[in-house]
């Protein structure tokens, strides 16, 4: 039968791509569903154009830190040539993407696929029969229920701005609102951040996060907290963005980054016996769904772990051997996340909180580093850890950085955790100096 597979994977994302790919050179008849971009968020409007907007960024505050310590007249961003950078290489990622996986003889449809009353699969009305089924279609930013929410852009636009307006607001204070924040903020818009409570990127080390406020303070972003939007309306001046206190301020583009949804709603899943929420699609710890014949993996799925685009990968892996030669249970290492704003905040394992219940076995210290040669040498403005140590075995569990490195600090930390390192065995090793990685040494 010209429809039938032995797999459909709905998405064709980072990790609908990836379980396509793999069960493909494991001689699985695949076809792969996909209703908008080939590649998914993360290449086409999520992580890999966030952070080609962000390397200017990062350039521009490098120089601006060595001021006076070496350099003068720090650049400053072009916004246009940014974006011509950035379009440079997304515009090529929905068609490379599909080529890729015409190359590697996976069937591929672009429509939307939904389950019928009758459990059958169609694309755009066209039947499509497998053994097993791939859900993997993602999430989309999420747009508030609030008067004039017609009047919100989102991360997607904002990555693909022509200008960068005068006045950019952002309601939400989860990492992506602090990203685009300090992108705004760099390029000389008046930037204001409105949340809810008082914990913005509240999966973070409050004390951390109160570091890295102060740091964008300093740098003009205006942080307004406890204030619930109610209404975002367009008027001559601007758009005028109204909370239940009576506050309000005047803005050129609101940015609505209040979290993310799954993308499930035109999937039929109820036709199939497939649960759902706001936290994605349900499964257990072999990513499958109560239909045993149906699976989900990546963002979409609500897994215990952060929605990240190497989670998805690590799943997809996971998930290629489940349909190839079913094995145990999934099993996550630590997952680092981090968030880019200036400086950049990361953070993996056991939080700071979680070990102060356990004294006895846990020892946290917060660890200044900015004067350490690792960042003076650049005029580092601030360089904070706090880092979790388990006392009976003498290994780092768990990590909060914050500095211009955390990212790259960040992956160090996750290895040495999931490797279960002491600090003799660190001390066994070699490495080249002066860089982070040759301070770990000095985080136990």
């Amino acid at each position: 039968m010209a429809n039938q597979y032995d797999v459909i994977v709905i998405g064709g994302g980072p990790a609908g791509t990836a379980v396509a790919g793999g069960l493909t050179a494991q001689g699985k008849r695949v076809l792969i569903v996909e209703a908008d971009l080939w590649g998914g968020t993360c290449p086409n409007r999520g992580c890999d154009p966030k952070k080609i907007l962000l390397s200017a960024v990062e350039a521009k505050e490098a120089a601006e830190h060595l001021q006076h310590r070496g350099l003068i007249a720090g650049p400053q961003i072009d916004w246009p040539a940014l974006m011509a950078h950035k379009r440079g290489y997304t515009d090529g990622i929905s068609s490379g993407t599909h080529a890729s996986l015409e190359k590697q003889g996976i069937a591929t449809i672009h429509g939307q696929a939904t389950f019928g009353a009758d459990g059958q699969l169609t694309v755009d009305g066209t039947p499509v029969s497998a053994r097993d089924y791939v859900i993997a279609t993602g999430q989309r930013p999420a747009i508030l229920p609030i008067t004039g929410h017609e009047n919100l852009r989102t991360s997607t636009d904002f990555l693909d701005l022509d200008d960068m307006p005068k006045r950019v607001t952002f309601i939400g204070g989860g990492y992506v609102g602090f990203e685009l924040a300090t992108i705004a903020k760099a390029a000389d818009a008046d930037v204001h951040l409105i949340h809810h409570n008082d914990r913005p990127l509240k999966n973070f080390d409050p004390a951390m996060v109160q570091a890295l406020m102060t740091n964008l303070e300093k740098e003009d972003v205006h942080f307004h907290l406890n204030e619930d939007v109610t209404a975002v309306t367009k008027q001559a001046d601007g758009y005028h963005v109204q909370a239940a206190s009576g506050f309000e301020l005047v803005t050129d583009l609101v940015i609505c980054s209040a979290g993310r949804v799954p993308n499930v709603e035109q999937l039929g899943l109820e036709n199939v016996g497939v649960a759902y929420d706001r936290q994605g699609v349900q499964v257990n710890d072999h990513l499958q769904t109560a239909n045993t014949h149906i699976y989900a993996v990546g963002d979409v799925s609500a897994t215990p772990v952060p929605k990240l685009t190497p989670v998805a990968g690590y799943e997809a892996r996971y998930l290629v051997g489940e349909l190839t030669q079913p094995g145990a249970a999934i099993q996550y290492p630590a997952v680092p996340t981090q968030v880019f704003a200036a400086p950049k905040l990361a953070q993996v394992g056991l939080s700071a909180a979680a070990a102060q219940r356990e004294p006895d076995r846990y020892r946290v210290q917060t660890i200044d580093m900015t004067k350490w040669f690792t960042y003076y040498r650049f005029g580092a403005q601030q360089a904070l850890a706090k880092v979790i140590v388990d006392q009976p075995s003498g290994t780092i569990v768990g990590a909060t950085v914050l500095s211009d490195l955390a990212d790259e600090m960040i992956n160090y930390l996750t290895l040495l955790i999931d490797q279960k390192l002491t600090l003799a065995d660190l001390q066994h090793r070699i490495l080249a100096y002066p860089t982070p990685a040759s301070d770990l040494q000095y985080l136990y």
